[in-house]
């Protein structure tokens, strides 16, 4: 072969290998989304160590992450009673950056100080001052690396321990040098006082003296209805941190482990949290644990539907196992039409029956009922404060919470706008407010929300007809059927049925394919 052509090949060749890969479609089509949506996913502190302790182990993480859409991720620093490297760290936030990536700090408070003596010794006893020490020190070290810190959702407490007992039965809050009273006597009174302040002292203090410019994301967990009971003041703790997160895990309804949540639970959730934060609320978390490829999908589903601005695919290790890869190939192959749909429900606002939970409610015997009632069909507007103006409403025993209610809803039956409520708060409301009315509707639940996915389709159709006129809209569908309605004539109907269903929504049939959706934009 002529030697110059040798040379010239030689030249071409090394210019191939010097040409850096083009970039993954999702990774562009993600980066141009991202003021609307984006896709991020966590290192946890075990997996900064096992993937991005090396050069190698960097890049093969990027190029997953562009696989994937992921255009943010949140490294680690504390898990478990192991704090990852600060070199490890630093290193790597330094070369995701280059990268073009948005990084961000995490911490998950389990395994740190004192145990908790009740639901597992992961949970910490925060009345200890050793623990809290501990504590501050885990976020000024986060601090110093990172410019936003969010918080693992074990962020709580449930210890019993004498020490705990004689705070709560004194009712004081002490934390360091400083005691604060508690209004109350009851467990949830003392662990909210206890958890806000350690939040606003140990946390956002300790972290904004070594880095004034850092951010503290606060991530609540699905378990809505009892927040309280372990620590969680949703209206304080919203208003004390910087950003709010919210669990939007809802895995398989049938997993011998993780089932029982109805889907509806994850957009329930980020609406009802999403009124609390405004503008703090950020993003939905969901993971691959007791998940199927659909069940993925659904999470992602619910995330957007519910106008999240970002989707926490935690994490990293884990979507590498298990049902992880063919989770995330599902989600890769989802990814533009929820990034599309992610675009219009940005520019909208629901529309439905207000279902009201006042924060720190109890659920007495209807627990997780708003969950289950959004798969019956009927849009649900989440709310935390009375629905006085709404066109139709939805209240649960919750509602017993506001100390107002009856003289709300004596006033909201007189205007004749449709109400539905639960058979748990009807009784108790009996000879206070007139059940009577033509108006009122009364969903018997007999404390088992669950049961309300055996309802048949025609009654199914009788109960949605009075309240759904009120939003000038007409549904009948089978079980499992979801209804989303958003102003500017946008609605989504979801199928979580493993069957394909054939429904109709304002006189109109739609087919919808087994776990699947339609989505309509005006």
């Amino acid at each position: 072969m002529n030697r110059w052509l040798v040379m010239a090949l030689l030249a071409a060749v090394a210019r191939l290998q010097a040409a850096p890969e083009p970039m993954p479609a999702l990774w562009t089509a993600a980066r141009q989304s991202a003021d609307i949506h984006r896709f991020s996913t966590l290192f946890t502190a075990q997996c900064v160590q096992s993937y991005l302790s090396s050069e190698a182990d960097i890049a093969e993480s990027v190029r997953w992450c562009q696989a994937s859409g992921v255009t943010k991720v949140y490294l680690e620093e504390y898990r478990d009673g192991y704090q990852a490297e600060r070199q490890t760290l630093a290193q790597a936030r330094d070369r995701f950056r280059a990268e073009g990536f948005l990084v961000s700090g995490c911490v998950t408070t389990t395994l740190l100080g004192k145990p908790s003596d009740h639901w597992s010794s992961h949970i910490s006893c925060y009345t200890d001052r050793a623990t809290q020490d501990h504590l501050q020190a885990v976020f000024e070290f986060a601090g110093g690396l990172f410019d936003e810190v969010m918080i693992d959702d074990f962020w709580f407490t449930d210890c019993t321990c004498s020490n705990c007992d004689s705070a709560r039965q004194a009712r004081l809050v002490t934390i360091g040098s400083k005691t604060y009273p508690v209004n109350g006597s009851a467990w949830a009174d003392y662990r909210c006082e206890l958890m806000l302040r350690l939040s606003q002292d140990r946390l956002l203090a300790a972290a904004r003296r070594i880095n004034p410019k850092v951010r503290l994301i606060i991530k609540y967990p699905q378990w809505y209805d009892g927040f309280q009971d372990r620590g969680y003041d949703v209206t304080r703790e919203t208003a004390a941190f910087d950003r709010i997160w919210v669990g939007t895990e809802i895995r398989d309804y049938t997993d011998p482990h993780w089932g029982g949540v109805a889907q509806y639970e994850g957009y329930f959730l980020m609406r009802w949290l999403g009124g609390i934060g405004g503008e703090k609320c950020g993003g939905g978390w969901y993971d691959w644990l007791g998940t199927t490829e659909r069940t993925y999908v659904e999470q992602a589903r619910q995330t957007v539907l519910a106008g999240a601005r970002e989707s926490m695919l935690f994490c990293f290790g884990g979507l590498h196992r298990d049902t992880g890869p063919a989770d995330v190939a599902a989600l890769r192959a989802n990814l533009p039409e929820l990034l599309a749909v992610a675009r219009e429900v940005r520019t909208r606002e629901p529309v439905g029956l207000a279902a009201y939970k006042p924060p720190n409610s109890n659920p007495q015997e209807e627990r997780s009922v708003f969950d289950f009632v959004g798969m019956l069909g009927l849009p649900l507007a989440p709310c935390h404060e009375f629905p006085t103006n709404a066109p139709a409403a939805f209240l649960s025993a919750h509602a017993m919470a506001d100390p107002d209610l009856v003289e709300e809803l004596a006033q909201f039956i007189q205007t004749r706008r449709p109400l539905l409520l639960t058979d748990g708060l009807a009784r108790r409301l009996v000879g206070r407010v007139n059940l009577l009315a033509t108006n009122v509707y009364v969903l018997a639940v007999r404390a088992q929300p669950e049961a309300l996915l055996l309802m048949p389709p025609a009654r199914l159709d009788g109960l949605r007809a009075p309240l759904l006129h009120a939003l000038q809209t007409t549904f009948q569908a089978p079980n499992r059927v979801a209804l989303y309605l958003f102003t500017h004539g946008g609605w989504v109907v979801e199928n979580f049925n493993d069957d394909p269903v054939e429904v109709v929504l304002n006189g109109q049939p739609i087919s919808v394919s087994a776990r699947g959706w339609r989505c309509h934009w005006e």
